[in-house]
């Protein structure tokens, strides 16, 4: 269903989290979105793995601002529901080019966000992970933008207990108003559901990575809200990859078994 005001994307979005649980897939293009979309998913992630892959580089870091955002904005222009973008660290050394980096997707239609506390693998520490969080909040206020603070603690590691760590800045990141807390990594179903009882705010993992759980699973731990990452685009490349050997390797067209008819996405993308 199309939704045409940002601010009714904003409150639909928003109102997933008060659900009993949704998935959030990631789309890397506009043609995946447009694709994720006709499926029946109410709302799309980027993500931000996908799309520096499908510029030709690795995930986390080579990819500016520009480049990542212009690709963003195709995203949200090909589709009517609402989009949340994965805007990695912020993008800056500073809180004001977080700040600067989440007005600017606003301004493309973006109503929501992922914001990381680390970067080149290392942890803000968690003064400065929410004075970004505080930044981020003054230039998208609460009710216009689904603030999701991700914390890096079971990725990057930390000199303590991660689980202790999780929930603190959990609890901080609430405080500077996150509307959604994003644990990746952690890939336990006992420690997913101690996170979810003590966390006061919607939870995302991230599954198909490190966790293969299946997502009604997931729910049944208390995760609200469950995205996949850069895994949609992982298996569309594999596909590729299998297509283009069996290509090479012996000249057959298996690899279009059960394909979309080149018909069929003309219709589609033609609506």
């Amino acid at each position: 269903m199309r939704i045409d005001s940002s601010t009714d994307k904003a409150a639909a979005l928003l109102a997933l989290h008060a659900g009993p649980g949704f998935v959030l897939p990631n789309a890397w293009d506009a043609g995946s979105a447009r694709i994720l979309e006709q499926v029946g998913f109410p709302a799309i992630a980027t993500t931000s793995a996908g799309i520096a892959w499908s510029s030709g580089v690795p995930d986390g870091g080579p990819l500016d601002r520009d480049t990542m955002l212009e690709q963003v904005g195709r995203i949200v222009a090909a589709v009517g529901v609402p989009v949340t973008a994965d805007l990695e660290s912020g993008y800056g050394a500073t809180a004001d080019d977080v700040a600067r980096t989440v007005a600017r997707a606003v301004e493309l239609g973006v109503v929501g966000g992922n914001l990381e506390d680390a970067r080149t693998g290392s942890l803000f520490s968690v003064d400065e992970a929410v004075d970004r969080l505080l930044a981020a909040r003054a230039a998208a206020p609460a009710g216009t933008f689904v603030l999701n603070a991700r914390t890096d603690t079971y990725f990057a590691g930390t000199s303590g207990d991660a689980f202790a760590e999780t929930v603190e800045r959990a609890l901080r990141y609430i405080d500077a108003g996150a509307d959604c807390i994003f644990v990746p990594g952690v890939v336990e179903e006992d420690t997913i559901r101690r996170l979810a009882a003590a966390i006061p705010a919607p939870l995302n993992v991230v599954a198909g990575l490190a966790n293969l759980i299946d997502v009604p699973t997931l729910f049944s731990l208390g995760v609200t809200r469950v995205s996949l990452g850069g895994s949609l685009a992982r298996a569309s490349l594999s596909t590729l990859e299998r297509a283009g050997r069996e290509l090479l390797d012996t000249g057959s067209l298996g690899f279009l078994d059960g394909a979309i008819a080149y018909g069929d996405l003309q219709r589609r993308f033609g609506a």
